[in-house]
């Protein structure tokens, strides 16, 4: 049984619309709209909720929660060959390997 207390929620604020907007990042097709920060995450987790327990009731497997799946901390990026020169030489000036190099690049923009 998932508990959806455990996704990722995020609320932001949309100009156009003058009103906050909830989002859930396992579940990008929904969204819901308020006027206030936190009237928009109670209600795209009550969403959220609704939707995991219809999925669950029906069969349906609901997606595990981001932040409880397991990670084997490789993944693969494709580039264009003159972007793989490019950061290969930037890595060999520092003496680092390639993949140390990108590691670095990445953690410090988190």
């Amino acid at each position: 049984m998932i508990n959806p207390k455990h996704y990722i929620y995020r609320v932001y604020w949309i100009e156009e619309d003058s009103e906050y907007v909830g989002l859930c990042a396992e579940f990008p097709s929904l969204s819901h709209l308020e006027n206030s920060m936190e009237v928009a995450l109670a209600g795209i987790t009550a969403r959220v909720s609704n939707i995991v327990e219809d999925m669950e009731k029906s069969g349906e497997e609901p997606p595990a929660p981001i932040s409880t799946r397991r990670y084997s901390g490789r993944f693969q990026v494709h580039t264009s060959p003159d972007l793989h020169r490019a950061l290969t030489m930037q890595a060999a000036e520092k003496n680092m390997s390639l993949n140390r190099y990108i590691t670095d690049k990445l953690a410090r923009s988190k």
